[in-house]
């Protein structure tokens, strides 16, 4: 996207593709009203929704729609922008695109010009590209537009709709004003050495620093929510075959999405279901049984148990499901020990979780006991005991906070910024306390920490990082 004409006008069908009741071709860019005059056949008047047909080269209706006109900069690509809203055929859709490329390129016989000279297929997310770039939007309430469009819970939905709102920009700008001041501080004791007055000690730069550094704590942690929101978490059941994995899954979903059956090795490969506890996204992942190698029955089976180790290498958290009807067989036992061996090397930062299952068949057996470090659940997949507390296990794991109805969406890369910002605010911190001052080195800690923080909003964005946010974007978007 980096390497198009950031001035050309642009088109492309905004609404997704397939059959609708409405669809909508969209056009952006500088001096309109000739393509739209030829398009309706009437000059249009600024944000009216005008009902009529839409034309062809002879003056023949393509279709009958409603059109809006928006001038610049009342737009939202800060452009000028023309929507034709007609029938959500597919083929009614390519026929108006094709016919604004057209149109475009035709001569206007007032002018002597084309019509819109330039216009061009637009780019994934080329049209919220250009509300960014013409200071509609910063970068965060850019991501918070797709992140609204691929919300999988309402959590998410309403956590998104607050960032595009500006929540988490207004949060980000208030921390950045206050390094502003700070910053303007230190450089004032910079420039005026011969000064008696100690800029900082009067005006409690110190103070200033530390509540700064509590500020952005709260900030991240909240971020740390949002990404959960958006992000979800990747949970993967695991164990020995006719564990009960796939009941759980079915149990956690609240449908038949995986067959049970008493045969151990039923299932093959993984089986991936996404749920929601308290908005929260959980990624559920039924994997083959694990067991020794040599004890596969065929290869289809050493394959689904290989792409199970690499699941539970990629997790947030595992379930590791044990058998309560089985945890007195030696065989099984060592098997189980076996299993934990190879998760407590293959989880790299992940969670593992405990489980034992089919506690209605087997009441009388007591939980074993687990090392200080292993968390122990006891629950039945089949009747649902222990279900609940097995989700706010996860949650708790997740570091979910429950009820933080001001909890805004983020990604990973805001918190990442933050962490970095608070870092250097760290730093900072530390040169302020020292005796001799170190200025020259507080006041770097400081510009850096300031210019993390301005990668949230896009206030300094590299075009590879643009690129990378604006292509994953739907097209018309």
């Amino acid at each position: 996207m980096t390497g198009m004409d950031r001035d050309a006008p642009i088109v492309a069908v905004a609404t997704a593709s397939g059959r609708g009741a409405v669809g909508i071709v969209r056009v952006s860019g500088r001096g309109l009203m000739p393509l739209a005059r030829t398009l309706c056949g009437r000059d249009l008047h600024p944000r009216v929704a005008s009902h009529g047909p839409f034309r062809d080269a002879r003056g023949e209706a393509l279709d009958q729609g409603l059109a809006l006109y928006f001038p610049a900069p009342h737009s939202y690509t800060g452009e000028d922008v023309l929507e034709l809203q007609g029938h959500g055929g597919p083929v009614v859709m390519q026929l108006l695109l094709a016919r604004c490329l057209e149109a475009a390129a035709e001569v206007d016989e007032a002018s002597g010009r084309a019509r819109l000279p330039g216009l061009r297929l637009a780019e994934p997310g080329e049209f919220t590209q250009r509300a960014f770039l013409n200071d509609k939007i910063d970068l965060a309430q850019a991501e918070a537009i797709a992140d609204l469009i691929d919300a999988s819970t309402e959590a998410a939905a309403r956590s998104a709709t607050r960032s595009l709102g500006g929540a988490f920009s207004r949060e980000i700008d208030a921390l950045r004003e206050q390094i502003v001041q700070l910053r303007m501080l230190v450089e004032a004791t910079l420039d005026f050495p011969e000064e008696e007055i100690d800029f900082l000690e009067q005006a409690d730069a110190r103070g200033r620093l530390d509540r700064l550094v509590a500020a952005l704590d709260g900030v991240l942690a909240q971020a740390r929510q949002g990404a959960l929101l958006r992000e979800g978490l990747q949970v993967v059941l695991a164990g020995q075959p006719n564990a009960g994995k796939s009941s759980l899954l079915n149990a956690l979903a609240g449908a038949e999405l995986a067959i049970v059956t008493p045969i151990a090795g039923t299932t093959r490969d993984k089986v991936s279901e996404t749920i929601q506890i308290e908005g929260v996204p959980l990624h559920i992942i039924d994997t083959a049984g694990l067991r020794a190698e040599d004890e596969a029955s065929d290869e289809v089976e050493r394959i689904g148990m290989a792409r199970s180790w690499q699941a539970i290498a990629e997790a947030d958290a595992v379930l590791f499901l044990h058998d309560l009807t089985r945890v007195d067989e030696p065989a099984y036992a060592q098997a189980d020990a076996d299993i934990a061996a190879r998760l407590s090397s293959s989880c790299q930062g992940a969670t593992v979780v405990h489980v034992f299952n089919k506690a209605d068949a087997a009441p009388e057996v007591a939980t074993p006991v687990l090392p200080p470090e292993g968390e122990a659940l006891r629950l039945s997949a089949r009747t649902g005991e222990g279900l609940q507390a097995l989700r706010q296990t996860l949650l708790a794991h997740a570091g979910w906070q429950a009820a933080q109805e001001g909890v805004f969406i983020a990604r990973q890369r805001h918190v990442q910024a933050l962490h970095a910002a608070r870092g250097h605010l760290v730093l900072a911190q530390a040169h302020a306390a020292q005796q001799d001052g170190a200025l020259d080195l507080l006041a770097e800690e400081l510009r850096l920490a300031h210019n993390a923080l301005g990668r949230i909003t896009g206030a300094f964005s590299a075009d590879d990082l643009l690129g990378e946010i604006f292509t994953r974007f739907c097209i018309g978007k």
